[in-house]
């Protein structure tokens, strides 16, 4: 067998080898924590799976559970309005309604897109005033906020009025404030 090595050959073997040598140098460079000159790995002071708190003091079970429920609170609301859409598109595609039941649904349709903007808005604007979170379920006419506080203080509620009644017209007998602590 004839073995004649040629230039690409070289140049095969020499690309190959720069991948070795780069390959290496990377491994090393990781394993030592960045330092090439380093020989052993870096002693270990990290203590895995321990809690670290950002401002110092222990979670509070009680705020995580109120953190949980506006969590919760918001996913339910999104899934059911995202299943009333859905129910309306579905009957808008069908061909046996009349004209003024389409109409009705897709008037529904605006009003329920003009309902997730006005509790949006409502929401951002008692966040503005200092609630850590709140919720605002708009229909109807009726407006009810759950916002989570350590108490609630009457200017507050006034504040909290001010905004509904500004974003909605509601009357105030319509308008339910709870507190979540």
């Amino acid at each position: 067998m004839n073995m004649i090595i040629s230039k690409k050959h070289i140049i095969l073997a020499t690309l190959v080898m720069a991948l070795c040598v780069a390959v290496y140098l990377n491994y090393r460079f990781n394993q030592t924590g960045g330092d090439l000159l380093a020989t052993s790995v870096v002693e270990e002071t990290k203590s895995y799976g321990e809690a670290q708190f950002v401002d110092g003091a222990a979670a509070d079970p009680q705020a995580q559970e109120s953190e949980a429920y506006f969590a919760e609170a918001k996913l339910t609301r999104s899934k059911s309005r995202d299943e009333a859409v859905d129910a309306m598109k579905t009957m808008l595609q069908d061909s046996a309604l009349s004209a003024d039941e389409k109409a009705q649904l897709t008037m529904k349709a605006a009003q329920i897109a003009e309902s997730i903007e006005t509790e949006g808005k409502m929401e951002n604007l008692i966040k503005a005033k200092g609630f850590s979170d709140c919720m605002v379920y708009f229909d109807d006419g009726q407006v009810d906020v759950v916002v989570k506080t350590e108490g609630l203080q009457e200017s507050e509620v006034a504040q909290i009025r001010d905004i509904v009644v500004a974003e909605t017209a509601a009357p105030l007998e319509n308008i339910s404030i709870i507190e979540v602590k």
